[in-house]
């Protein structure tokens, strides 16, 4: 259990150190291109993208409950759901999150909040209607999972990265197009690499690829997430069966969201998305049978 967790734990520390790299490299490879003024642009886009995630790790929780139609709760709405979460929040010493409802007949759930004091919990109508009590606390306990270990943060802190590295591919891209390479090629005192064909060929190629690998990494990041979840719910309740069923009836009554936004995919415990090509390739959760699969082995170690 607590091997699965420190594993996660550290995966993911891995994964952002990549997306650094890859940042670097593209620094590097616009300081070979454009010479000393590419540092500019790169301090300036890093400063731009770390003010807008900085905006959106205070505003996240809100845009999430309002971009799923999410509705607050109090105990007498929904005695059920308000007690199990109650419940695990005693169970963990974690301060009561606020609850709420999705009106949504596909069985889901998500969890949003930069700090546990700051905390969100949302089920759907649907997953209220088909799990039991105890896959039900299973389920709530990986959403608060999400919260203790300040999945939230994290998330923040890639998004950022993102934004990053499509910003700079971007920008460098309009250069190139606009002229960019051609000018600092023919300026021999700028110290640049764009007069040669075989740098430039490589530059444009790396501008292309990046969003698209920082894009598979943030994928990354998300599934490790998810698995630490689930492990960390699974050592909440003692029980992993229960959350591994869970998931099972997940994948055997799921389906898509009616209101869907691939931004905020990621909160939920599975993937609200209509499945497709392109969606799985890109997909933010791990596969079920393989998550089932290490809550089973989980249980065993009980």
């Amino acid at each position: 259990m607590y091997s699965a967790i420190a594993r996660n734990k550290r995966n993911t520390v891995l994964i952002i150190l990549l997306f650094l790299v890859i940042i670097g490299g593209l620094g590097w490879l616009a300081n070979v291109i454009y010479g000393r003024d590419s540092y500019t642009i790169l301090i300036v886009t890093i400063v731009v993208a770390a003010l807008y995630a900085w905006f959106q790790y205070y505003a996240a929780s809100s845009q999430a409950v309002l971009m799923s139609g999410a509705v607050p709760i109090e105990k007498a709405d929904n005695p059920r759901l308000w007690n199990i979460v109650e419940n695990l929040s005693i169970t963990t010493g974690s301060p009561m999150p606020k609850v709420y409802i999705v009106n949504d007949p596909a069985p889901n759930a998500f969890a949003t909040g930069r700090d546990p004091q700051h905390a969100v919990v949302a089920a759907t109508t649907g997953l209220l209607d088909i799990m039991d009590d105890a896959e039900l606390e299973g389920v709530m306990a990986h959403e608060l999972g999400h919260v203790r270990n300040y999945d939230i943060r994290v998330s923040m802190i890639v998004f950022g990265l993102v934004v990053a590295v499509g910003f700079i591919a971007d920008m460098f891209l309009r250069m190139a197009f606009f002229g960019g390479f051609n000018n600092r090629g023919n300026n021999n005192s700028g110290g640049g690499g764009g007069g040669n064909p075989v740098v430039l060929v490589f530059g444009l190629v790396a501008i292309i690829v990046a969003p698209l690998v920082a894009t598979m990494v943030q994928m990354a990041i998300s599934r490790q997430r998810e698995y630490l979840a689930d492990a960390t719910g699974a050592m909440t309740t003692r029980h992993p069966d229960a959350l591994a069923s869970a998931l099972e009836k997940l994948a055997a009554y799921g389906r898509p969201m009616r209101k869907q936004n691939s931004s905020m995919a990621h909160l939920w415990i599975a993937d609200p998305l209509k499945p497709s090509l392109m969606s799985r390739l890109f997909s933010t959760h791990p596969p079920i049978p393989e998550r089932v699969e290490r809550l089973r082995k989980i249980g065993g170690e009980f």
